[in-house]
């Protein structure tokens, strides 16, 4: 196994280990336990590369629970701030939907807006930082362009000409008039110094207002966003962030599955008419600077009873072809399937674990390849596995051994493995690859 140890921060190794055993994808040290899944990483990140140039796209990440989606999601996040894009991200739930009758979709938006993130401020909430930084450029391309100093008299209304320059060419766009109208309001605020004024507005940015009256006594607009047309607005700010400084944005919505558990069809149908607006959207270039990317399982996508497949015209768009097979997936489609990482990827990957853990809790790492490969050769070995087992259930198992090893150090790996509660299952060696044959070549 060649595994480069590398001394990863404290704070840090606990956040990942703490995290994975928890069964949740961790937000940093990503790069730290990144295994596989290299040919969907470069499809995506092709995709990051047309949207900076003014592009759109929109990709679902297809997998089992457990399989690597919220993963791949995660790393895709990080690499995108790193390059300069705004980031929103939310899992959907039954409170949180794309499309509903009791304001689900604008909850979605409300989660999306609240998760805002970028590389300075990767933990959300960075609406206002983006707001400042946007003033703070118009002033300073004020400055370059007109030579006008901040402290001269004229200044204040150089800038507020070039940011009407700016907001003005959004009034072309649908709720472009709004948008412009609300970026106004922020900038005289900020200029007079009302921060209660910024902070309506920053509320009506999230989408908090539940009136148009509210808007209005405090704002002085007649307008809301809505359940109907926050996706609306999602493409102005994706607009705006480029005229901002940014590269664009990248819309990350997870758990579709949600979607699909939905008991009435036609609520189902008005969701999936939903993703077929903004599918179009980015296929047909009515959207730039955007990139969105949505997570589900098989059965949530393919179920052509309940799931997207049961709306023909998106079923039509996203059905793989005649040539697509596991192992040779069109991974430039709009669906990404993800094949299951290999055995020799879970033993790099256990590797990393366990030098992590090690350093962790400060101990020097004892546990050998041939025990990495031992302990895998059970979890692959029970009655199922090959169909059933993801990478999120061994790691858990892994992390609890690398757990109890270490509040037990008189322990070996290999009497525990051999105990009846990790023994390896006889059955499933019936199974097209035996754990033996499986793990062999990869034992030093």
């Amino acid at each position: 196994m060649d595994t480069k140890s590398q001394k990863v921060p404290r704070r840090i190794a606990a956040t990942v280990i703490n995290s994975l055993k928890g069964g949740v994808v961790p937000r940093i040290g990503l790069p730290y336990i990144t295994v596989g899944r290299k040919a969907e990483i470069e499809a995506l990140l092709h995709d990051v590369e047309i949207i900076s140039e003014g592009g759109a796209s929109f990709r679902f990440i297809v997998g089992r629970y457990g399989s690597g989606k919220s993963f791949l999601l995660q790393t895709i996040r990080n690499y995108v701030m790193d390059k300069g894009f705004v980031v929103v991200d939310a899992d959907l739930s039954p409170e949180r939907r794309l499309q509903g009758t009791r304001g689900q979709g604008l909850a979605t938006y409300r989660e999306l807006l609240r998760n805002m993130s970028t590389r300075t401020r990767p933990e959300g909430g960075a609406l206002t930082l983006i707001l400042e930084r946007w003033i703070d450029a118009v002033q300073a391309e004020t400055v370059r362009e007109t030579g006008i100093k901040p402290d001269s008299a004229g200044f204040a209304k150089a800038v507020e000409e070039r940011i009407y320059q700016v907001i003005g060419s959004m009034k072309e766009l649908v709720h472009g008039f709004d948008f412009a109208r609300l970026l106004s309001l922020y900038y005289s605020a900020s200029i007079t110094g009302d921060e209660e004024k910024k902070g309506c507005v920053i509320k009506w940015f999230r989408g908090e207002y539940a009136t148009k009256t509210e808007a209005k006594a405090e704002l002085g607009v007649s307008v809301v966003i809505t359940d109907d047309d926050w996706y609306e607005y999602l493409k102005l700010f994706a607009w705006f962030l480029k005229k901002a400084g940014y590269s664009g944005i990248m819309i990350m919505v997870d758990e579709l599955v949600n979607i699909y558990k939905i008991p009435n069809s036609i609520t189902r149908q008005y969701n999936y008419e939903k993703i077929l607006t903004m599918y179009n959207d980015t296929m047909q270039g009515k959207a730039q600077y955007l990139g969105i990317i949505m997570g589900g399982t098989p059965q949530c996508i393919e179920d052509q009873r309940r799931g997207i497949y049961s709306y023909e015209a998106l079923r039509s768009r996203l059905a793989e072809g005649k040539f697509s097979k596991e192992g040779a997936r069109d991974l430039l489609a709009p669906v990404i399937r993800l094949e299951p990482l290999t055995a020799e990827e879970m033993l790099v990957l256990t590797g990393k674990l366990a030098e992590i853990h090690a350093q962790l809790y400060e101990y020097e790492m004892r546990i050998t390849d041939e025990e990495l490969a031992a302990f895998l050769k059970v979890e692959y070995g029970r009655i199922g596995a090959d169909i059933n087992i993801t990478p999120r259930e061994v790691i858990r198992d892994f992390i609890e051994l690398l757990d109890i090893l270490y509040q037990h150090p008189e322990s070996s790996i290999m009497e525990m493995l051999s105990s009846d509660e990790f023994a390896f299952t006889p059955s499933g060696a019936e199974s097209d690859n035996p754990p033996d044959e499986k793990f062999a070549e990869f034992i030093i």
